[in-house]
């Protein structure tokens, strides 16, 4: 049977061709004096021009021209032009045989170039080895070989020898892989291996690794334990973790994403050693998923407590408080009898008798008594009545991880470490020598009786809010484990910082001598209060009143001229109305963003355009894969799951948006809306449903119901570049930094908005260091606080302003690990939110987080002064939010299925669903901008205004002329030709016959 093309006749054309393009030809086509001198040695015009031409076809693409081949004209007329020959002399005497095999074998000898042959084909196999460990791609592949042939000087040969090299050499990287994956492996963990794959009898319980794929994903005690009970048998094989390392790592999360898609029927038939390395790859994936999975319930199910314990407390003390006011009453009654027998000098016990009864003084003083307890008010009190709950799933939480930690969580360890061999004992009595340094104040009046006796329940649930709290924090961590791994293990090596520093200037944008930075801010700071001070004064700051009586600032309003509004609502009515399906086969055709679903283990590009985006469809409008089955004719589930499962990931949903936003960005009509250097960021919440109601989040901020969010960026040209999923409890502010840097796109931002959620002194901080200036729209604005340094002078009016100083010298002692941390971020070495999730999370904030919030807060203070002497600052900020919040009005309309409802029961799933949606957003906008330009177009032929100034007001995000619903047909021969558009509408007449 034929093997099938890695890749197609035009790929294969393109890296055939010979150059054609202005720079492309002078590059490759000009001829030094050695050149010349060859060159010269032929007798006629027509042979040096023929000889030159062949020259540079050697080197590039590095190729013999075919038989009556001729070349581009640029390049034809830039060769004749430097020999001074007329270009129709070419093929007037050199298209002989005889002559071209001479010039041809002439310039072989004569310019080192060699043929290919079966010692070449080796040592390029050789070579390309090692490549196809951490790049599989086809594509790629074929234009590294083809560029290592062209330095060393070996002709191409056919593009299915090249093919055979590629195939060869991505055999040989699997099987060096594999080897080094099952090395050393003893027989009994190898028939593990196989044991995890076998079919128990009867079937109808899943093998032994479906069982570990299917691991619970919503949190509940009992879900824990299961968790937990599959941890220890991925462990129970006796795996070392120390064999990923063997592989590089883009090779181990192949192999172990096609282990984790591939059914245990399916790996059984693979072949050994292919077999064994998969399941190997497979299982210490899992491994690292499910200790994360586990954590990460465990981080839940106490947070979840913790809400239920703060909710009863709410209401224990509302209830408290009613009880309080009758026996209050009563109290002030018998307190104004003491006071008047005081008085009177008569008997106050007969008094209060007299008064109020003594009875029920009695009681009023106990019921007071137990009212002001502090077990009424504290949530702590309420966290210990539920130690039952936490009994169901610690003591297997503690038994299977070891836990690690910084010399400051060492009593926490300590205390981990005495409550698991209880456990293991079965000891119910805290020893005298427990631990309790760790304890902070407020827990310990619950754990600690006035008498020195320790509460073993209170202790306990102290033990496990502490962990809790400092796993998240980072100074406690299990080894194995991803998302909670040691804080120092995500920044960049100290030894490799260090060279970085030593070789040249860091990849930051701030002085990296501290004291110039430190010199720099203060100057910056004194002039911007200076600036300010002075307007404010002669009461010239743009919109805004600074005086003894405090700041306000006056409401922008909305700039959006009539003239705008009739020109969009023209222009929109002059659109094509297309189904959702014509527009994303439009869209695909113009940009070919298919391309990028490549297969998870070939490599090669889908061959099914119309399934794969039918599975895009379905993630982007929220249909799901069935319910899209049966509503698109042609494709069944089987298809539809099969193309989610190999062809649809997260970087395959990165790749295909950034070739929209470039082919959005390079439209002239974008460029009008902005140059594509400012962005905005927002969150947008989506309710949970179904079986993904236990995944999400609740956020009063949204109501009772739980969900998630989506964090997306946008540019200024209406690109939406990046997005992910987040908590809807998550801080926005942590996830600002992770769009700027981990988008794919060519965009280079300067200037980036937000609201209030997304602005913490930290990441003013962290921004500042890698160049971004951030611009929040912060509410109350009057009430933030400047910071200053040390001994400066402020101005008068900005005095009540003033909240502090900057700790300069703490700023100092921790400058290097600063730059460590930004440079860490900006390589793409630790994520941003991670490390802005850890420093935050610290229950004591360690040097690092307090020196990153100090160089915050001179940015923030510096900000906060450009805002009050910036209009325009204030309305670029305002009309990039604006932006954010019409393109999230789109995806709302967008996403309409299941009443807009997430109902996945797994973080990958909704990550899918996002990364869709966007996808189809910004293909709507793609669509929507190009045929804007069109329709701009024609109402400029028609004589219309449309200027510049009125195309910036009409956004691209309308959808009312899209239909988003019905079947979802394929039509792709209706689609316009290539370079064509479909024909704009022309609006219908009432008076029409």
């Amino acid at each position: 049977m034929a093997r099938r093309r890695l890749l197609g006749d035009e790929q294969w054309a393109t890296l055939f061709a010979l150059p054609a393009g202005e720079r492309d030809v002078v590059r490759h086509c000009t001829l030094t004096s050695d050149d010349h001198t060859l060159v010269a040695a032929k007798r006629s015009a027509p042979n040096r021009l023929g000889y030159a031409l062949l020259l540079c076809a050697l080197r590039h693409p590095g190729r013999a021209l075919e038989p009556g081949e001729k070349p581009p004209a640029p390049m034809v007329t830039f060769v004749a032009r430097q020999l001074g020959i007329d270009t129709a002399v070419l093929g007037t005497g050199c298209d002989r045989p005889q002559t071209r095999r001479e010039q041809l074998a002439e310039l072989m000898r004569c310019g080192g170039f060699q043929g290919f042959g079966r010692a070449e084909a080796r040592d390029l196999i050789a070579w390309l080895t090692p490549v196809t460990q951490v790049n599989r791609k086809p594509g790629q592949l074929a234009v590294l070989l083809v560029e290592e042939l062209r330095r060393r000087r070996i002709l191409l040969p056919t593009p299915r020898v090249l093919e055979l090299v590629i195939h060869h050499a991505r055999i040989r990287a699997e099987r060096a892989l594999h080897r080094a994956l099952i090395d050393g492996m003893d027989p009994v963990q190898l028939a593990a291996m196989d044991e995890l794959l076998a079919a128990p009898a009867g079937g109808s319980v899943p093998s032994r690794i479906a069982w570990l794929r299917q691991a619970p994903g919503s949190p509940a005690a009992r879900n824990l334990v299961s968790l937990i009970e599959r941890v220890r048998t991925v462990r129970a094989i006796g795996l070392d973790r120390n064999r990923e390392a063997a592989v590089p790592p883009a090779a181990f999360d192949v192999l172990a994403g096609e282990g984790l898609r591939m059914t245990a029927q399916h790996l059984r038939d693979l072949a050994q050693p292919r077999r064994a390395a998969t399941v190997v790859a497979t299982v210490l994936r899992l491994d690292t998923e499910l200790t994360d999975t586990a954590l990460l319930m465990f981080d839940k199910l106490m947070g979840g407590l913790s809400r239920r314990a703060e909710r009863k407390t709410i209401d224990n003390a509302a209830a408290a408080l009613r009880d309080a006011q009758r026996h209050l009453r009563l109290l002030a009654r018998a307190g104004r009898a003491l006071i008047a027998a005081r008085e009177d000098e008569t008997d106050a016990a007969e008094a209060v008798e007299n008064a109020v009864g003594w009875g029920p003084f009695l009681r009023a003083v106990a019921e007071a008594e137990q009212i002001a307890r502090p077990e009424t008010v504290d949530v702590r009190a309420e966290l210990v009545q539920r130690w039952p709950a936490m009994r169901q799933f610690a003591p297997a939480l503690l038994e299977a991880f070891a836990f690690e930690g910084t010399a400051s969580a060492s009593g926490l360890l300590k205390a981990v470490s005495l409550l698991r061999d209880m456990n293991r004992a079965g000891k119910r009595t805290l020893p005298g020598t427990t631990p309790l340094g760790f304890i902070r104040r407020g827990w310990r009046p619950f754990v600690v009786d006035p008498s020195s006796k320790v509460d073993r329940r209170a202790w306990e649930v102290c033990v496990l809010s502490e962990l809790r709290d400092r796993l998240r924090a980072g100074d406690v961590w299990v080894r194995g484990s991803r998302r909670y791994r040691n804080f120092e293990d995500c920044l960049l090596p100290k030894p490799t910082f260090a060279a970085l520093r030593a070789e040249g200037p860091l990849p930051v944008e701030v002085e990296e001598d501290v004291e110039r930075h430190l010199a720099t801010r203060r100057d910056a700071l004194a002039a911007a209060m200076e600036d300010v001070a002075v307007l404010a004064k002669a009461g010239q700051l743009p919109d805004a009143v600074l005086d003894e009586t405090g700041l306000r600032i006056t409401p922008l309003r909305a700039e959006t001229p009539l003239e705008a509004l009739r020109a969009a609502q023209d222009a929109y009515g002059m659109l094509p109305r297309p189904r959702i399906t014509d527009l994303l086969l439009e869209v695909d055709g113009w940009t070919r963003f298919s391309d990028c679903f490549t297969h998870q283990r070939s490599g090669r590009p889908v061959e099914e355009r119309a399934a794969l985006l039918t599975t895009v469809l379905a993630d982007g409008i929220n249909l799901g894969l069935s319910r899209m089955a049966e509503s698109c004719k042609g494709h069944s589930l089987r298809q539809l799951a099969w193309m989610h499962d190999w062809h649809v990931r997260e970087e395959c949903y990165a790749a295909a948006l950034a070739r929209l936003i470039e082919a959005h960005r390079a439209l002239p009509l974008a460029r009008i809306w902005g140059d594509g250097t400012t962005s905005s960021s927002d969150g947008q919440f989506f309710r949970a449903g179904g079986r993904g109601e236990a995944l999400g989040d609740v956020n009063a901020r949204h109501g009772n119901e739980p969900g998630v969010a989506f964090y997306t960026h946008i540019s200024d040209q209406f690109g939406p570049f990046h997005t992910k999923v987040i908590a809807a409890t998550a801080s926005e502010a942590q996830h600002v930094l992770d769009g700027l840097l981990q988008h794919g796109t060519g965009l280079r931002m300067i200037e980036h908005y937000t609201d209030t959620g997304g602005a913490t002194d930290q990441v003013f901080g962290l921004l500042a260091l890698l160049g971004f200036r951030f611009a929040p729209r912060l509410r109350d604005l009057k009430d933030r606080r400047l910071y200053v340094f040390r001994g400066q002078a402020v101005p008068e009016v900005l005095t009540g302003m003033v909240g502090g100083t900057v700790d300069a010298d703490h700023v100092r002692a921790h400058w290097d690990e600063a730059l460590r941390l930004a440079v860490s971020v900006g390589s793409g070495h630790a994520s941003a939110s991670a490390m802005l999730r850890r420093l935050a999370a610290y229950p004591r904030q360690n040097g690092l987080a307090v020196a990153l919030r100090e160089i915050g807060r001179v940015e923030r203070s510096l900000f906060t002064l450009d805002w009050l002497r910036s209009g325009e600052l204030r309305r670029r900020a305002n009309a990039g939010l604006n932006k954010g919040e019409a393109r999230n009005a789109l995806a709302r309309a967008v996403f309409f299925h299941r009443l807009g409802e997430l109902r996945d029961r797994s973080f990958e799933n909704q990550a899918f669903r996002a990364s869709g949606l966007n996808l189809l957003v910004a293909a709507i906008i793609l669509w929507n901008t190009r045929y804007l330009q069109a329709a701009f177009d024609a109402l400029a032929a028609r004589g219309a205004a449309v200027s510049p100034d009125l195309m910036r007001h009409v956004a691209p995000l309308g959808w009312e002329h899209i239909s988003l619903t019905g079947d979802y047909v394929w039509a792709a021969d209706a689609q316009p030709g290539p370079g064509l558009l479909r024909p704009l509408r022309k609006r219908p007449s009432l008076l029409a016959a």
